[in-house]
């Protein structure tokens, strides 16, 4: 391998920093989780919101698999603070996608950055994935929340809805990279941040 292509230390610090921020937004709308109602925006939020640092990440992103270690950290994340472990499985898988994706443009590319960004939006879907696999073992697990909370929630959760919410994640992905894109050519780069 090149020199010049492996990760270095300032590499690491950038996948950090964008990881805990990208975290903090993502923790930030699952807390609308505990009204049932909201439980459904974390598959609109997360991507949209999660456009914005995701694509100021790909600024810093000139070597493969930065993408791919900040996406299996948010994953990790998810785990410690009390997921199961799906999203880890999805983030590595999806955040692999995501860097060939960039790096077939050798990082250059802001449409592949979009389409990257959907791509990796995707993992949300892994938070509430246990809702349709075993949603006893699910409930089971978080009894202290209740009967009635699980039973409001779960209307938001049929079986049918799982591939409208992986689009969902798909899509606002998209908006999401869309978005990011907008804020970085009209304020980041003026704060020469980008």
């Amino acid at each position: 391998m090149d020199k010049s292509q492996k990760l270095k230390g300032k590499d690491l610090v950038n996948i950090g920093i964008f990881a805990a921020i990208y975290f903090i937004i993502m923790f930030a709308v699952a807390c609308l989780g505990f009204i049932p109602v909201f439980m459904p925006l974390l598959y609109v939020l997360v991507p949209l919101i999660g456009g914005i640092p995701f694509m100021l990440f790909l600024t810093k992103t000139k070597k493969f698999g930065m993408i791919w270690i900040f996406s299996t950290l948010c994953g990790i994340l998810s785990f410690v603070t009390g997921m199961n472990v799906i999203p880890i499985f999805l983030a590595c898988i999806l955040g692999l996608f995501a860097d060939l994706i960039c790096k077939s443009s050798d990082y250059k590319s802001s449409k592949k950055g979009i389409i990257a960004c959907g791509i990796f939006s995707i993992w949300i879907i892994g938070y509430c994935a246990p809702l349709y696999i075993n949603p006893e073992q699910y409930w089971a697990n978080r009894s202290v929340y209740g009967e009635e909370y699980a039973q409001a929630v779960m209307k938001f959760f049929p079986l049918w809805s799982l591939p409208l919410f992986i689009v969902s994640c798909f899509v606002f992905g998209l908006l999401g990279g869309l978005l990011g894109k907008a804020m970085l050519k009209k304020h980041f780069s003026k704060a020469g941040i980008a």
